[in-house]
């Protein structure tokens, strides 16, 4: 399987069988009023025949984004069919305040390639609760954020990888170069010890990686 990177949690996952677009981005201009730098090269020319999107905020949810005219799931919860096969979506917040500050939050949990993948969104609770760690199951590719501020962080971020004990680990939704708001990955990084794959590019196959527990880190678009 072929990912992606296209920055924020944006992934492309392509496998023979099917591609899957997570979280896409499109018009950011919102922010940039706001006075937030957000500098990734729009995401174009890109398709999927299904397309998560784990809440509705801008620089998550911009479908339009992608082609293929891909099914799409979109801030929900529950166990769904798909061109991939069956979905498990966890409801979650975006804060620790049950929601009410920022809204809900999808994780996304399912199979492509023989890999089992789970997507953390903007996942902003404290902790991840015992039944959400029980839907989604055992993890080979966790996506997560740990950029803090919105979401969880370095620490945070740690526990929930000791929680669900996966094979790699790609963080997202953190600093880089290409924008000016929340923490760098290091922190989270720093955990792994030497256990960490940085790359020089934005994608990378999972047939090359090494076995885990280790981070996989790529390139900001």
């Amino acid at each position: 399987m072929r990912i992606q990177w296209y920055g924020q949690s944006a992934f492309a996952l392509a496998a023979d069988e099917a591609s899957v677009f997570i979280d896409p981005f499109a018009d950011v201009s919102g922010l940039a009023a706001r006075g937030i730098r957000f500098e990734y090269p729009a995401i174009e020319g890109v398709e999927a025949a299904l397309l998560l999107v784990t809440h509705e905020h801008a620089d998550h949810n911009g479908v339009d984004a992608i082609g293929g005219s891909p099914a799409i799931l979109r801030s929900t919860a529950g166990t769904l069919e798909s061109p991939v096969g069956e979905v498990v979506a966890v409801a979650s917040e975006h804060d620790q305040a049950a929601g009410t500050q920022r809204g809900p939050n999808t994780i996304f949990a399912f199979t492509l390639d023989g890999v089992r993948i789970a997507h953390f969104g903007d996942f902003g609770q404290a902790a991840l609760r015992d039944e959400q760690a029980a839907a989604i199951g055992d993890v080979d590719l966790l996506f997560v954020p740990v950029g803090g501020g919105p979401t969880v962080d370095a620490a945070q971020a740690r526990a929930i990888v000791d929680r669900l004990a996966p094979r790699w680990v790609v963080p997202m939704h953190y600093r880089t170069p290409r924008i000016g708001f929340l923490e760098p990955a290091d922190a989270f990084v720093e955990t792994f010890g030497g256990a960490v794959v940085s790359l020089d590019t934005p994608a990378f196959e999972t047939s090359e990686l090494p076995d885990g527990p280790v981070a996989i880190v790529p390139a900001a678009p």
